[in-house]
C-alpha cells in the first residue's frame, strides 16, 4: 500500500513512517494540505492519508470531495488534543491516532485500509494447480478474469500474476469498484482536466494512466455502472482514454485484471453487464475455490496469521492446540481467507495459555461446521455448546456481547443457555440488569 503523511505530526514522522514501512507500506510526505492535494492529483496510488490534526482537515477533506478524490483519511495528534480530535472526526476523518504512534494501532488502521501483506501462502494441491496456470499465463498481455467468493484472495492472485508478468517492475494499481461511489468511479479511473466540473481546480491523473505500462486491477467489476462499462470497453479496445473534460484521447498501455464474486454470465443476461465487455475481459478466466474446498490451505494460513499478528502485537509465538486445529479444519469458513485471518488475529489476542486453544477461537457463525466430528465422540452440538460457554467466559457473562461475537441473536443465545442449564451444564451468570 501507499501511505501519504501530511504535516509534521509533532516530530513523529520518522516513527510513523518506520511503522508503516514495517507493515509493508510505501510512504510519501507532504508538508501542507496543498502539497498533499498535488500528490493526489498526480495520480499517485495513495490508499491512506495520515494528516496532522493541527492542519485544516475540513478544507482538505472538502477539497477531496469537490475534486472527486477517493482516499481514506485518518488524523494524528498528541494524546491530549481531544478537542482537535473531535473536530477532525466531524470534518470527515475516519479515525484519530494519538501520538507518539502505537504500532498495534497503526497496524490495525493499515490492515483496515488495505491488505498490506501480499504474500501467497498455501498448502493445498488445488491452490498449487491454480498458481501453475497463473504463472503460465502471466507473461501474456491478455486480460484476466478472476472469479470466486468474497474473501478467497482474488487480489492476492492478481498480484501474483502481475509479479510474474513482463510488467513486474511497473505499477500494480488496484481499484475497488464496489467501494467507490458511482459518481466518483469515472473520475477515479479516467481522471479529469482542470475546470471539467465544479471543484476540478487542477488536472487529475486517473488510475488507467497511472497504471500505464503496468497492471490495473478492477476489483468486483460486476458492481460497475453500465455507463462506465462503455468507456472501459473503449479503453481496452483502443488502448486510449478520455479524461473528463479532455479535448483529445490519451494513449495508454494498461493490462487489465478483473475480479467478480458474482456470475457475470447471469449479469449479462440480466442486462446489468455488457456482453462485449465480458468477452473482452474473459480472455483468460480462473476461478478461486472457497477455502473449505482447499482444506490443506487452512492450517498453513492459520499459522502464517498467528506469526504475523504475534509479531505485530509483540507477543510470543504459540502453537495451535490439536482441538483448535480440528475446529479450524471442520469449520466451513463462509468468509473464506479474510474470515480466517480475522479469527486468528482475535485468537492471538485472546489466548492466555502456552498454546492457542479452542477457547480462543471465536467463530462468526459457530453453526457452520462440517458434519464430520473433529474428535471421536464429539458432536457438532457439543462443539457449539463449548463455543458458546467459552465465549460467555470471555465476555464475563455479558449475553449481548457474546451474541454479537457468535453472530447469533440474543434470543437464540438465551434459548441455548436455557437448554444447557436444563442439561446440567455450568456457565457464567449474567451481569446485573441483563
Amino acid at each position: 500500500m501507499e501511505l501519504l503523511i501530511v504535516g509534521t505530526l509533532d516530530g513523529q514522522i520518522g516513527a510513523a513512517s518506520k511503522i508503516a514501512i514495517a507493515q509493508g507500506g510505501q510512504v510519501s510526505l507532504a508538508s501542507t494540505v496543498e502539497q498533499a492535494l498535488d500528490v493526489l492529483r498526480s495520480g499517485k496510488s495513495v490508499e491512506l492519508v495520515m494528516i496532522d490534526v493541527k492542519l485544516d482537515i475540513h478544507k482538505f477533506i472538502s477539497s477531496l470531495e469537490q475534486e472527486r478524490i477517493n482516499v481514506l483519511v485518518v488524523a494524528c495528534g498528541v494524546a491530549n488534543d481531544t478537542s482537535l480530535a473531535v473536530k477532525a472526526i466531524k470534518a470527515g476523518a475516519k479515525e484519530y491516532i494519538p501520538l507518539p504512534p502505537d504500532p498495534e494501532l497503526i497496524g490495525a488502521v493499515l490492515a483496515a485500509a488495505t491488505r498490506e501483506n501480499h504474500a501467497l501462502i498455501y498448502g493445498d494441491k488445488k491452490t498449487e494447480d491454480i498458481l501453475k496456470i497463473a504463472k503460465q499465463i502471466a507473461p501474456s498481455e491478455a486480460s484476466v478474469l478472476l472469479t470466486g467468493s468474497s474473501g478467497t484472495g482474488k487480489e492476492i492472485f492478481s498480484r501474483f500474476i502481475h509479479d510474474n508478468s513482463k510488467r513486474a517492475n511497473k505499477k500494480f494499481v488496484a481499484v475497488n469498484c464496489a467501494a467507490i461511489p458511482e459518481t466518483l468511479l469515472e473520475s477515479e479511473l479516467f481522471g479529469y482536466e482542470k475546470g471539467a466540473f465544479t471543484g476540478a481546480v487542477a488536472r487529475r491523473i486517473g488510475k488507467f494512466e497511472d497504471a500505464s505500462d503496468g497492471t490495473l486491477l478492477l476489483d468486483e467489476i460486476s458492481e460497475m455502472d453500465i455507463a462506465i462499462q462503455a468507456k472501459l470497453l473503449r479503453a481496452i479496445q483502443e488502448k486510449e482514454i478520455d479524461r473528463i473534460g479532455g479535448k483529445s484521447p490519451i494513449k495508454v498501455n494498461t493490462r487489465i485484471i478483473a475480479t467478480s464474486n458474482r456470475n457475470l454470465e447471469e449479469a449479462v443476461q440480466n442486462g446489468t453487464f455488457r456482453q462485449d465487455l465480458y468477452y473482452r475481459l474473459n480472455v483468460i478466466s480462473m476461478n478461486i475455490p472457497d477455502l473449505k474446498d482447499r482444506p490443506d490451505d487452512i492450517l498453513v494460513l492459520a499459522k502464517h496469521f498467528i506469526k504475523k499478528y504475534s509479531e505485530l502485537n509483540d507477543l510470543p509465538m504459540k502453537d495451535l492446540s490439536k482441538e483448535a486445529a480440528d475446529l479450524l479444519l471442520h469449520y466451513l469458513w463462509p468468509g473464506n481467507v479474510r474470515e480466517l485471518e480475522n479469527t486468528m488475529h482475535r485468537a492471538v489476542l485472546l489466548s492466555c495459555g502456552d498454546e492457542i486453544g479452542i477457547e480462543a477461537i471465536m467463530l462468526q457463525n459457530p453453526q457452520a461446521v462440517k458434519e464430520e466430528t473433529p474428535t471421536v465422540g464429539q458432536t457438532v452440538a457439543s462443539m457449539e455448546r463449548r463455543l458458546i460457554i467459552d465465549t460467555l467466559k470471555h465476555t464475563m457473562g455479558n449475553r449481548t456481547t457474546a451474541a454479537n461475537i457468535l453472530g447469533i441473536s440474543i434470543r437464540t443465545l438465551r434459548n441455548k443457555l436455557k437448554q444447557y442449564q436444563e442439561e446440567g451444564f455450568d456457565f457464567p451468570s449474567a451481569p446485573q440488569g441483563q
